[in-house]
């Protein structure tokens, strides 16, 4: 079972009954992936290519699975790798898709078509964690959530769009014809380079950028959506939540850092 403090089950128990009764069991039953996240070995631009060694080194994690059972198998493959430097946490992935799609180009609003997430919680605290949401255009949306939203009464003009993530960078690629639902494609791949300076106001107690054996609670969300509204039940996750919410972060992954070089060797995850 995961180790929680006190007040850490006290803000669970915030939660709707039903949903204290979900996460509870997750807690209990499901174990949060784990991955060792190596050293990038030269620069990296970011352009959705996931080209450089670096990255063709850097291990995939397991196929995500759905959001809140971990047996259930999502229809098209998803998976996603990871990389840090002196600058920037990098995440990539690379989503199966016969039809990429996508509309919005606006920067910070909610993301309506098919997207990727990741969720960034650096102390594990559960509070003051990082979204950011990114569809097939790099449309991107980010927010910082101080506590998860259902969990607390935010003050009157709160706004979590209102932090930006200014050291971001991202990138995509389509391995096919965007808006083209005739022809059949192969996916698409999104990189995006999160910079520590932007983080390190949320990652209290803790070094920011981490050091070797530093872990951070992390975990990643692909949202499929068609262009008529009506797709349900297509959030696929890293590591499973446990519960229709990704707004958990007791059940994000665990990602552990290391100062080896990416292809150079292998580190075990320290249970903690």
């Amino acid at each position: 079972m995961q180790k929680l403090s006190e007040e850490h089950l006290e803000r669970i128990k915030k939660e709707p009954p039903d949903d204290v009764v979900k996460i509870l069991r997750a807690i209990e039953t499901i174990t949060p992936k784990q991955y060792v996240c190596y050293r990038a070995c030269g620069p990296i631009t970011i352009d959705g290519r996931l080209d450089e060694p670096s990255w063709k080194k850097a291990p995939w994690t397991d196929l995500f699975v759905h959001i809140d059972d971990p047996n259930k198998i999502p229809y098209l493959a998803t998976r996603a790798k990871m990389l840090w430097d002196d600058q920037y946490f990098y995440v990539a992935a690379d989503l199966e898709d016969p039809d990429c799609w996508g509309v919005l180009t606006q920067r910070d609003v909610p993301v309506p078509d098919p997207d990727f997430e990741v969720f960034i919680d650096p102390d594990g605290d559960a509070l003051n964690y990082m979204e950011m949401e990114i569809n097939v255009l790099n449309a991107v949306w980010d927010l910082l959530l101080e506590h998860p939203y259902h969990r607390w009464t935010p003050p009157p003009g709160w706004n979590p769009t209102a932090w930006v993530w200014k050291g971001i960078k991202s990138a995509t690629q389509v391995d096919g014809t965007l808006n083209a639902p005739w022809i059949v494609d192969q996916g698409w791949t999104v990189e995006i380079a999160f910079d520590w300076e932007s983080m390190a106001p949320q990652c209290i107690g803790i070094s920011c950028p981490p050091k070797d054996g530093d872990q951070w609670r992390v975990n990643m969300s692909r949202v499929q959506r068609n262009r008529e509204g009506t797709l349900t039940d297509c959030d696929w996750v890293w590591s499973c939540q446990g519960i229709y919410n990704m707004h958990v972060p007791e059940m994000y992954g665990c990602v552990q850092f290391s100062e080896k070089i990416v292809g150079t060797g292998t580190d075990e995850f320290i249970e903690r």
